[in-house]
């Protein structure tokens, strides 16, 4: 019988464009964590999400904290690393081989990751810019949607980072603002991209045994849904849509035995202002089309459900940290501790994380 699984701690540094290394950055977060919780002693695994060219991380952050874990190993899969190390810890504790298990990810503004030079189809288009300036026009086709409306996810994004204090933006913007900054292609302006920066994030995930012994208000990893539709992005059968986001989505609510109008609070992949509204329909969230139509109204009444913490647009995109960061943003919300940016009373929230224009995506659903 599979064991539950709680996260039962978070820890962060602030996103920045600051020098640090990888293993200082993945230090910081989980001291932070530790502040809190110095549960170092229970620690049994030890796992690392990053997409930079350092080698044994998991072995050094061990050694840097102290630590000697049973199991400990790297997972890189390019900015779905963090969601993929939190369920492959998952795994281990369901599973018996693990009952403690820090989960830190980091990487800086200048790691690889971001480009796949791997993929001869995408010619010389090897930058996400690219694939996303693809998905722009075929979302906008699809659905009659003028490039402006797009303009409201970094408006409300950039709105919530300001409420953030771990965001690399501090800065609000307007519609006006975005819809005149530079254009990088005829689809994707400056302000539609999110930014890469140093951050690290941690998150403890335990057993329910174990997870008493810690804290009196664990947040349970109730749905967990993964999907790989390919590797390149020209092979996936539509770009108005998110496939494997929508297997993934599917997977973790049928598990958790919910639905999407059941989502409180949600941290979505903004990689790019399409990205939000192709999720949020992706999974259910938002009917065909209507996703930008949901944040608009969110935005207008200030309701921070989609992306409290400001979403990659408006907190910076560290790729091995910012599946983690999303996590232990859902965390806290659920904890009741959002401060300025808490959402009304939320009881499930959702995680979702992709990669590669949306070619590997996973989610999971967390509750109180």
């Amino acid at each position: 019988m599979m064991r539950q699984v709680a996260i039962a701690a978070c820890g962060m540094t602030k996103f920045s464009k600051n020098d640090s290394t990888i293993e200082s950055t993945l230090a910081q977060s989980a001291r932070d964590l530790f502040q809190k919780h110095d549960v170092r002693y229970m620690i049994d695994t030890v796992l690392v999400s990053t997409n930079a060219n350092e080698k044994y991380l998991s072995q050094i952050l061990s050694e840097y904290i102290g630590v000697s874990p049973n199991i400990s190993h790297t997972v890189e899969s390019m900015c779905s690393s963090g969601t993929s190390a939190i369920l492959s810890a998952y795994s281990y504790i369901s599973s018996g081989m693990a009952d403690v298990i820090l989960v830190s990810g980091a990487d800086r503004y200048d790691s690889p990751g971001r480009v796949l030079s791997w993929d001869d189809s995408r010619g010389e288009f090897l930058h996400p810019t690219h694939w996303a300036s693809l998905y722009t026009h075929a979302y906008r086709e699809k659905h009659s949607i003028p490039l402006e409306n797009l303009a409201i996810i970094p408006v409300k994004n950039h709105k919530q980072a300001a409420y953030n204090p771990y965001a690399l933006s501090k800065k609000q913007y307007t519609i006006n603002d975005v819809t005149h900054s530079k254009h990088i292609t005829n689809e994707i302006r400056l302000l539609d991209c999110s930014r890469p920066c140093t951050g690290g994030a941690s998150v403890l995930l335990a057993s329910k045994d174990v997870c008493k012994k810690i804290t009196d208000t664990p947040i349970w990893i109730t749905g967990i849904g993964q999907k790989t539709t390919s590797a390149g992005f020209t092979k996936t059968k539509s770009y108005h849509t998110l496939e494997s986001t929508q297997i993934a989505a599917t997977t973790a609510l049928h598990m958790a035995g919910h639905t999407p109008d059941m989502i409180d609070v949600a941290e979505i992949h903004d990689a790019f202002s399409v990205c939000e509204p192709m999720a949020l329909e992706s999974i259910g969230m938002a009917k065909k089309g209507a996703g930008t139509t949901l944040a608009k109204t969110l935005h207008d009444t200030n309701d921070f459900m989609i992306n409290p913490r400001g979403g990659l647009l408006g907190s910076g995109h560290p790729l091995g940290a910012t599946g983690i960061a999303q996590s232990a943003e859902i965390f806290t919300q659920l904890s009741g501790m959002g401060g300025k940016r808490q959402v009304d009373n939320p009881q499930i929230g959702l995680v979702h994380n992709m990669a590669a224009a949306g070619t590997t995506s996973a989610v999971l659903i967390l509750e109180r």
